[in-house]
């Protein structure tokens, strides 16, 4: 659907178009600045679907003839095959993909392809089109999240028991576990999909039938239409349903939130794949060497990745700039909403994508980030807690701790275990021996068992729940 094809039949469309109210015909560069064809083609088989329902209702209450309705449907779906084997290309001389599918409708049927608009707009017409092209192509983004979801939680599910420590403010924080970590972005990605789910179900009301912004004279049976084409009902107010492109803004949000999730990922592994940290090898097959130090293994992808989050803020912000200021109904700006949507929609695919082949191939040195849990104090936490556990009220608790850590830096060490008994019954004589099974850092993991948590009873459920959920909600 990529090939040009000049004909004719668009010529005479576009002056139809511009007839009648002008006395002269369309300049050919003002038809060029207002062409949308190289954006809106992808949407061609969606705008014949819609067309077909159309046709079929306009038969069906007696506006067209049976027959008409019946060679309309015919030839709307001759084209549909035509363009799915390749052997008609889009017309790029035409205005628009609609101009293109009613022009060359009417070169194959004749008279009767010019009922085909009978008692609608474009204003409908690319507000069905836009509506019929997400309900199809948002699932297939889902599931990609889904599989996404899938991979994180399979190798999340292998490394239960991998010690990692976890940050606050980039400082070592709390001693955790490789699996919570992943899962964190699995559970990210889950948001993700349910957003697009719910945004989903804010375009299931069929705009068909709105008419240029005040409905229709004409008996239109819009309930007909909107079953046919799979919409739970009708929307409720033309002049509304023809200045709507929340559905835009709203797919795009999500895009973008979707994007800064990646783009968290990618950041995190970027850090990880330091020297300086060497927490995870990136595959060679997703990493770059430099043009100049031949030692270099770049993160490339994961940078590109991270780097594409500005161009679906961008789509986001020029979809919100778009509609701020227009008076209903509709205007030709809105005309401009399909490139940023579309972008923003193939950017995040793109690279979701990408990363799920990415973060398979990765290997995980469980060596280096079990010794990230040693030193830093990230157990101060565990130690407070060990004398709340022992009726000591948690403000105070947290005090000794702190003592404790600043005892241990004064004495040049690194850990707080590393303290003999005496110095922490300094601290607090609740302190004893049992303290030091507390305060390694797999104590510290196993014990947390609140809903959530990483031990690895807690980080069992976290994973059986992802997999319900991308059970229940993979859509093939």
């Amino acid at each position: 659907m990529a090939s040009k094809s000049h004909g004719t039949h668009t010529d005479d469309n576009h002056k139809a178009l511009w007839s009648g109210r002008f006395a002269e015909g369309p300049d050919a560069a003002a038809v060029e600045f207002e062409t949308s064809i190289y954006v809106d083609e992808r949407m061609a088989l969606d705008d014949i679907h819609g067309s077909i329902a159309h046709a079929t209702m306009l038969g069906d209450s007696g506006i067209i003839s049976k027959k008409e309705s019946a060679e309309i449907v015919k030839g709307l779906k001759s084209i549909e095959k035509d363009l799915e084997n390749g052997t008609l290309k889009i017309d790029y001389s035409a205005e628009d993909i609609h101009s293109f599918v009613e022009a060359t409708l009417t070169d194959r049927i004749g008279e009767a392809g010019k009922k085909v608009h009978t008692g609608r707009s474009r204003n409908d017409q690319i507000a069905l089109d836009e509506r019929l092209y997400l309900n199809r192509i948002i699932p297939c983004l889902q599931n990609e999240i889904i599989t996404l979801i899938e991979t994180l939680t399979s190798i999340a599910d292998k490394h239960k028991n991998s010690l990692l420590t976890g940050y606050t403010h980039m400082q070592h924080a709390q001693p955790g576990t490789l699996a919570q970590h992943l899962l964190a972005w699995a559970f990210m990605l889950e948001r993700d999909w349910e957003r697009l789910e719910d945004s989903l179900k804010r375009i299931s009301k069929c705009p068909l039938g709105s008419g240029a912004l005040q409905g229709s004279t004409l008996p239109l049976d819009r309930k007909s239409v909107a079953k046919q084409l799979g919409f739970e009902d009708v929307t409720d107010n033309s002049l509304d349903t023809v200045s709507d492109r929340d559905y835009c803004i709203e797919f795009t949000s999500d895009f973008a939130l979707l994007q800064s999730h990646l783009s968290r990922m990618c950041e995190e592994l970027v850090l990880w794949s330091t020297t300086e940290f060497s927490f995870v090898e990136m595959s060679e097959k997703w990493s770059t060497g430099s043009s100049i130090m031949p030692q270099k293994k770049n993160p490339d992808f994961a940078e590109l990745i991270r780097g594409r989050t500005g161009k679906v803020y961008g789509d986001l912000i020029n979809l919100l700039t778009m509609v701020k200021g227009l008076p209903l109904a509709y205007d030709r700006d809105m005309q401009e909403d399909k490139a940023p949507l579309f972008e923003a929609l193939d950017t995040v695919e793109g690279n979701i994508k990408v990363f799920t082949a990415m973060i398979s191939s990765c290997k995980w040195n469980t060596e280096k980030m079990a010794a990230s849990c040693e030193g830093g104090f990230a157990n101060a936490t565990d130690l407070a807690e060990y004398l709340v556990r022992k009726g000591m009220p948690f403000r105070t608790a947290h005090s000794v701790s702190a003592s404790a850590v600043r005892k241990a830096i004064d004495a040049g060490l690194t850990k707080i275990e590393d303290l003999c008994m005496e110095e922490l019954k300094e601290c607090s004589p609740l302190i004893d021996e049992d303290v030091y099974d507390k305060l390694t850092p797999e104590s510290c993991v196993e014990n947390r068992q609140t809903i959530g948590a990483p031990s690895s009873k807690t980080t069992a459920v976290q994973v059986k729940n992802l997999k319900s959920f991308c059970k229940k909600n993979s859509k093939k």
